[in-house]
């Protein structure tokens, strides 16, 4: 079977696989189309599904976007073909992201994408937890796999040490403290929060069921998405103090470099996923510009941090809502 032949139903089957992929509040930001005559993907920013607040400069949504693209290789390596894949490929046009052209129907099993292939059954498996995680160690050599999964993209994985987890730590609570007093912060995040029936319903957001128990005791960064908002029949429970952090970075901080930094999240979250590991992605301290350079760890060579990352052992939580294809899909 040759590329052009390729038919709606397995176009459509790798885009509702890449989107799957995490993104900023489940807002999904991202648009798909499918050119037969090029053989080609090419995913659009929707920018109707942007943050203005939190997320002003659209870096989120590029790292969401390139989340998905990124699932969307895995997709098409686990369907036997091999790809090209472009960032920005329009000057013209930032809103055109990336484009992804399918080269031959089958992979010979040594080409550079052939890698991707055992990553495919983490794509469903990968779910944000926001429970509680126990305190056993990662061991060194799933840390190593995770840093070279990162490097493998373009990017920078890095486990902090105590004193640097101790400073996000305190970047976060005062994160959400900022984030608990600004009005306009507050507001953004309820219209992406779906509690009642409205989660039942829901294709997008973050549902009920999946805002995990209330932190009573811990320091472990968890966005709490229910805020003042009662929830019935969610518990409280006691999180971990000294939560395993990683932080992922780059050396730019421009389009193709968040484009880079969210294939290396999405890399990385598979490849814990695979490896055992629960995960969740915190972001609150990054979204402040004041707070954001702070982050980083001033001795390390990673100039730009794109994402700071839980990971541990314990629930996978709950998977959340997504959008129907054919909202985000056409074909031409």
């Amino acid at each position: 079977m040759s590329v052009r032949e390729l038919d709606t139903p397995t176009v459509t089957a790798l885009v509702e696989d890449a989107t799957a992929a995490p993104s900023m509040h489940n807002a999904q930001p991202w648009r798909f189309r499918f050119l037969r005559g090029d053989s080609a993907f090419q995913m659009y920013a929707d920018l109707g599904r942007a943050m203005p607040h939190a997320d002003p400069t659209t870096r989120a949504l590029h790292l969401g976007c390139a989340a998905a693209l990124f699932n969307l290789r895995v997709a098409a390596a686990h369907a036997g073909w091999a790809t090209a894949a472009e960032l920005l490929p329009d000057p013209a046009n930032p809103l055109l992201l990336a484009s992804v052209r399918l080269t031959s129907p089958a992979l010979s099993g040594k080409g550079p994408e052939a890698d991707l292939v055992p990553l495919y059954p983490a794509i469903r498996r990968r779910h944000t937890s926001r429970h509680p995680f126990t305190d056993e160690e990662i061991p060194g050599p799933l840390k190593d796999a995770l840093r070279a999964a990162a490097l493998l993209e373009g990017a920078r994985l890095v486990f902090p040490d105590a004193w640097h987890v101790r400073t996000l730590l305190d970047l976060v609570h005062d994160a959400e403290g900022r984030d608990a007093l600004d009005t306009a912060a507050s507001e953004e995040l309820r219209h992406w929060t779906r509690v009642g029936p409205a989660a039942e319903t829901a294709t997008d957001g973050i549902p009920g069921y999946a805002f995990g128990p209330r932190k009573r005791f811990g320091r472990a960064p968890v966005r709490d998405f229910a805020a003042r908002l009662p929830v019935p029949g969610r518990e409280s429970a006691v999180f971990e103090n000294a939560p395993r952090l990683a932080v992922l970075g780059t050396t730019g901080d421009r389009p193709r470099d968040w484009l880079l930094a969210g294939q290396a999240m999405e890399r990385v979250l598979l490849q814990a996923t695979l490896d055992g590991l629960a995960t969740s992605l915190t972001s609150q301290a990054l979204e402040w510009p004041e707070l954001r350079w702070t982050v980083r760890d001033p001795r390390s060579a990673m100039a730009f941090i794109q994402m700071v990352l839980r990971l541990g052992y314990g629930p996978a939580g709950p998977g959340t809502p997504r959008r129907p294809v054919h909202e985000v899909l056409d074909i031409e």
